[in-house]
């Protein structure tokens, strides 16, 4: 038997419980932002959601009803939240807390999503904000509260990982119990960034911080890596909406935060299709390095091409081709 059939033996009992964690079956098909046949990648942009160099919140909440608004192409933000998720939906949200305050998941958009779900019927009890490190979640200002009411913050390093082996593809990785066993629902909330290893870091890459082992990945570019760790079903199948957070954005030097690289792109970017939204924000960083004097991505050696591969045949997480994208703004 070969490694990858080794891997993929190893997975048929984790794939069953990241399926139903709980015997939980989803009463509706997921919400869907497509139109037309393509998948809708939605923006909202306001330069003044900063104000003396700190986000208003209010603008942010505003912002991001906007975009969610605007993707699926309801009038009211609320009603979307009320079709994304079901009261009695345990919701994990997962961010992106590697690089501290400056280049990470800014909290006040947490807050927001936050009280979207309880405005949709989700008790705060059954909300656990995550990332790889309780540590992380500190150095970017988040509490970690491990227990008692409210929204949970935590680690993977305080949750665990679910004890069998998920499989796929060239990937065989322990995955976070918030996203296998104590969630039905999760939120992907990355952050517009380049990485200096495999080009750009979205939503696709932000479930790097799932799993245990993120550091064997990141050869040829994490391609396919990361579209293989977006496979498992824990992750694919429980992922509703994805919120990248551009307020902030970095076009070289990431994931640490380098101020000179970094610039105030005041927007937030929404959709269900990771490939689409992790091919627009490339195209967005790519415009940016042009603008500051910067070679291609592929010209620096680190073209993402993990996302196309994303698209592949192999793999049908998403498009990642503009003539089936549709950019709406909100």
């Amino acid at each position: 038997m070969d490694r990858r059939a080794f891997l993929r033996s190893l997975a048929v009992g984790p794939f069953l419980v990241g399926l139903s964690p709980k015997g939980r079956v989803q009463a509706r098909p997921p919400l869907r932002a497509e139109r037309g046949g393509k998948s809708v990648v939605a923006q909202a942009r306001d330069p003044s959601v900063w104000r003396d160099g700190q986000l208003v919140e209010g603008k942010v909440g505003e912002l991001l009803d906007r975009a969610v608004a605007a993707a699926f192409g309801y009038r009211d933000p609320a009603e979307v939240w009320k079709q994304l998720v079901a009261r009695g939906d345990r919701v994990g949200i997962k961010v992106n807390c590697l690089s501290g305050r400056r280049m990470s998941t800014n909290l006040p958009l947490v807050w927001a999503i936050i009280e979207r779900l309880r405005g949709a019927g989700i008790s705060a009890n059954d909300i656990v904000v995550w990332d790889r490190l309780d540590a992380d979640l500190e150095k970017a200002g988040y509490p970690v509260r491990r227990r008692g009411q409210g929204p949970r913050f935590c680690g993977n390093d305080s949750v665990g990982y679910y004890e069998g082996l998920f499989a796929v593809g060239e990937i065989g990785s322990l995955v976070s119990n918030v996203a296998v066993r104590d969630c039905d629902v999760l939120i992907n909330v990355p952050v517009l960034k380049d990485h200096g290893i495999v080009g750009v870091t979205l939503a696709l890459k932000n479930y790097f911080g799932a799993i245990h082992n993120p550091n064997k990945y990141h050869a040829r570019c994490g391609d396919p890596y990361i579209a293989d760790v977006n496979l498992i079903p824990a992750l694919r199948q429980k992922t509703r909406l994805i919120i990248c957070d551009a307020l902030e954005a970095q076009c070289e030097g990431g994931p640490p935060f380098m101020p000179q690289w970094a610039w105030r792109y005041s927007a937030l970017l929404v959709a269900t299709d990771p490939v689409a939204l992790d091919y627009v924000g490339w195209q967005i960083i790519e415009t940016r390095r042009k603008e500051v004097g910067l070679p291609t991505l592929r010209e620096a050696g680190r073209e993402p091409t993990y996302i196309l591969t994303a698209a592949d045949a192999q793999h049908r997480l998403g498009v990642a081709d503009m003539a089936k994208i549709e950019v709406v703004e909100g």
